[in-house]
């Protein structure tokens, strides 16, 4: 698994800094991905930020600069992106992208556990 690590402690540090959010790493799609108060709530994979967000911001989001859409069997999954670094040099755009995706996190179902 190859990611970004120096996009990673981005994501760590602006994350940490906000107080009440339960933040958990793991290793998954390829990448890391912060699960916020137990969902999935960003990660870095590669060199992109795989964000998740509301559906309802999909038109919105795709004239963002970085925006690529995520797809899977060639059909656009909505709610998912990644931002490739052009949309999170800076940083007011990474905050941005991940504001985003803590948004939509309150709203968002946890996935189910399975069971050990």
């Amino acid at each position: 698994m190859s990611f970004d690590l120096k996009l990673a402690d981005r994501v760590r540090n602006y994350l940490s800094e906000i107080p009440g959010l339960k933040i958990e790493e793991k290793k998954m799609f390829r990448g890391l991905a912060f699960m916020v108060n137990d969902k999935m709530c960003v990660n870095v994979s590669g060199e992109n930020l795989m964000c998740r967000f509301d559906p309802e911001k999909q038109q919105e989001i795709k004239r963002k600069p970085g925006y690529l859409p995520m797809t899977m069997k060639d059909k656009e999954i909505k709610g998912y992106c990644y931002v490739n670094p052009d949309g999170i040099q800076k940083k007011k755009d990474l905050e941005y992208w991940i504001e985003l995706c803590l948004e939509f996190n309150s709203k968002a179902k946890a996935s189910k556990r399975k069971k050990k």
